[in-house]
């Protein structure tokens, strides 16, 4: 992606004379491309590990929770797994959002980043092409926990464009969340650091939420913090649509959670990660 690119012509007495020809730095949009392409080329060459996390994964824990749980929670599996499944979901694609984070902060430890740098370039596109092109992880951990889950009886009370929407709705939070862990990338020292720091604070937020278990039959204060997890909200608002009894609010809520975490974060992690090295 260079942005000259040196002509030879002869001048009047015969001898070579250098032209620069100048040419235009790639559009946003390709720049975005270009990255969404190279960050789909690493995830190609990881295969297995793409199987494992985000296929083999949660078809395990649907399955794990499903008949550990089903029983106890609901009085049979099939019961439990109408409300769990939408929960599951949720649990599929938060902790794949750590990714977002660990391919910037390896990007910028093994110097990657001061190569980009010097590119003539929308620099926030490597960041946004890679959050981007994990979106293809996301849909590949919905799809199987979705399909497994209709194997085991799930059947959404929803209409097809309602559980579309759903699915719609869960990439859209996985892509808001992704960018808190961006931010953790760009001004993480180590991607161990940005992995072991960001478990740390999804687990809590995960197994502290309405995926397993409905808030209803908790305490009331206890109820109310666990209604007020932005994980919870999100997993709310998945139920409403995949049995088609979800109302303004419910999907207002969910949509406001996605715009308050992209509005705060993703700014905060362009700005940090431009001006990286000025700092």
């Amino acid at each position: 992606m260079s942005a000259n690119q040196h002509t030879a012509t002869a001048n009047k007495d015969g001898l070579p004379t250098v032209r620069r020809a100048v040419i235009d730095p790639p559009s946003i949009l390709t720049s975005i491309r270009i990255f969404m392409w190279r960050t789909w080329q690493h995830t190609k060459h990881n295969g297995f590990g793409l199987v494992m996390d985000a296929v083999l994964s949660p078809v395990l824990l649907l399955l794990i929770f499903s008949y550990l749980f089903g029983g106890a929670m609901a009085g049979s599996t099939g019961a439990y797994i109408q409300f769990l499944l939408p929960g599951i979901l949720i649990l599929t694609v938060v902790p794949m959002t750590v990714y977002s984070g660990t391919t910037i902060c390896s990007d910028i430890t093994k110097g990657v980043y001061n190569r980009f740098r010097t590119l003539p370039f929308w620099q926030p596109a490597s960041v946004i092409g890679s959050i981007l092109t994990d979106g293809l992880r996301y849909a590949a951990g919905v799809t199987a926990a979705f399909g497994t889950g209709v194997a085991l009886g799930f059947r959404p009370e929803g209409s097809a464009v309602q559980v579309l929407c759903a699915i719609a709705f869960i990439l859209l939070f996985a892509f808001s969340v992704s960018w808190i862990f961006a931010l953790v990338g760009v001004v993480a020292k180590r991607p161990e650091t940005v992995s072991g720091s960001s478990m740390i604070a999804i687990y809590p937020l995960l197994f502290a939420s309405s995926i397993l278990v409905d808030s209803s039959t908790m305490p009331k204060w206890t109820a109310t913090l666990i209604d007020l997890n932005p994980v919870s909200m999100a997993a709310t608002t998945v139920r409403a649509l995949m049995s088609g009894t979800a109302g303004p609010a419910v999907i207002m809520t969910g949509i406001g959670v996605c715009v308050l975490f992209m509005g705060i974060f993703a700014p905060l992690t362009l700005y940090l990660y431009q001006t990286k090295n000025e700092r």
